[in-house]
């Protein structure tokens, strides 16, 4: 018995098929190539997400009427804050979101009313809608520590916030950032103030 004679592939099948192989070459270094940057572009958006620019959805009433539930907000981290703030912060493996009322080394004091006073200056408050004396259970005047700052939310009678002991004067640690752009829903889209 004899075996089948085999054919000699033509020059034009060979170019053919070197073209093929060349072409499964190219797509499979391309293929590679977008996975690794699209890799690359999504570790450093969660890195600049996570430690410059954390988005947080906003849960609860105690900042209303300047951030309602649901929105959704970016924070900038920042060593600087200022009176009036919206900042948020760490507290029991939360995110609370409070205003900014005192520094370290200031005195605040409440009214019964619900008017704050910083080293003796009332504060003028135009996104405190309702004013009250809320949930305190500290002693007034109270004098805030180095290091530390006296935050209370827009939305006084319901907010748990620095007046309270157990959530108390907010240390530079815990605070994740200054809250600067609210993004959703997209028809309230604005900077915070």
């Amino acid at each position: 018995m004899t075996a089948p004679k085999r054919e000699r592939p033509t020059l034009a099948q060979l170019k053919t098929e070197l073209k093929r192989e060349r072409h499964k070459l190219t797509y499979g270094a391309t293929l590679r190539s977008t996975i690794y940057s699209l890799v690359t572009v999504a570790a450093v958006a969660v890195l600049v997400a996570t430690l410059l620019l954390p988005v947080l959805q906003i849960y609860g009433e105690s900042m209303s009427p300047t951030l309602e539930d649901g929105q959704i907000v970016v924070s900038v981290k920042t060593g600087q804050l200022e009176q009036g703030d919206v900042v948020a912060f760490y507290y029991n493996n939360k995110i609370l979101v409070k205003r900014v009322i005192a520094g370290p080394g200031q005195w605040v004091d409440i009214d019964e009313d619900g008017n704050v006073y910083v080293d003796g200056q009332l504060l003028d408050e135009p996104y405190a809608v309702e004013k009250s004396l809320g949930s305190c259970n500290i002693e007034l005047p109270y004098q805030v520590a180095d290091g530390r700052w006296f935050v209370m939310g827009d939305h006084r009678s319901v907010s748990v916030d620095s007046r309270d002991r157990s959530v108390g004067c907010v240390s530079e640690e815990q605070i994740v950032g200054r809250l600067t752009f609210r993004i959703w829903p997209l028809d309230s889209i604005s900077s915070l103030e």
